[in-house]
């Protein structure tokens, strides 16, 4: 009986550690150097993601606006501005998940700025080797952010989409800003630093953010220590040729306003 219990035991902790370490983990499919070369079809889909966890930002197949898990239910913020919840058979071609249990939560400093507070944040951190889940939500006095547009084959790289991106302007706007910090080494693979994606609480605006002014305002944030990749089968991914060095091409997409 003794042994039994201990054998019981054992399995027990060995599935608890498996349910929270795999709750402390991004998981990724495809590469953001795949989206910058015009890779806007995937194979798995947003029901297949949300295994992964409840929080994330990236895409929808055929680039058609930006994304993001905020609670569990996706978000699409096409062209148009709209904001819509695509159905779980939709395919993405570049997603990043994760769960998102708060460590710290922070007071923003009023009038604060995107750039300062990725200096603010990166001071608060304990160290820039390791992914960071980031939540802001609140008022945000001024807020700019972009989506773009659904695309057809032949398909353009992401660096000429967003040369007729559309811009939304937000003023005096409620609303949450999710996303990650990711360490230097993820180049080619995800977006070194900050990336966040915004929905508002009307869940009618959101987009890829370019910057804010802090109204009133509270951080939270969570530190990950586990990476997962889910590499696409399609045909386009496994021919594509990665040995380029894309990182001026990403400098534009993301900072083009």
């Amino acid at each position: 009986m003794k042994k039994i219990n201990a054998s019981l035991f054992i399995l027990i902790a060995f599935m608890f550690f498996n349910v929270f370490a795999g709750e402390n983990a991004v998981t990724q499919t495809s590469t953001i150097d795949a989206l910058l070369k015009g890779l806007y079809e995937g194979d798995v889909t947003l029901g297949d993601m949300r295994k992964y966890g409840n929080f994330g930002i990236g895409t929808v197949d055929f680039l058609d606006g930006e994304l993001l898990l905020f609670e569990g239910t996706f978000y699409n913020v096409k062209s148009s501005g709209a904001v819509v919840s695509p159905p779980d058979d939709t395919k993405t071609p570049f997603c990043s998940v994760a769960t998102f249990n708060p460590e710290k939560s922070v007071t923003l400093e009023k009038g604060i700025d995107f750039k300062r507070f990725c200096s603010f944040l990166d001071r608060e951190l304990p160290s820039l080797n390791y992914f960071y889940a980031v939540k802001i939500q609140g008022t945000f006095k001024i807020l700019k952010t972009r989506s773009v547009p659904f695309q057809t084959k032949p398909y353009q790289p992401l660096v000429e989409v967003v040369k007729t991106q559309p811009l939304f302007n937000f003023e005096n706007v409620k609303g949450v800003l999710i996303g990650f910090r990711c360490p230097v080494f993820v180049k080619g693979i995800n977006v070194p630093g900050y990336h966040l994606h915004f929905l508002s609480d009307d869940k009618k605006g959101g987009g890829h953010l370019f910057d804010f002014t802090i109204e009133d305002a509270e951080l939270q944030y969570c530190r990950i220590q586990e990476f997962k990749m889910l590499l696409p089968s399609t045909k386009d991914f496994s021919k594509a040729d990665f040995s380029a060095n894309m990182t001026e091409a990403l400098k534009k997409v993301e900072c083009a306003k």
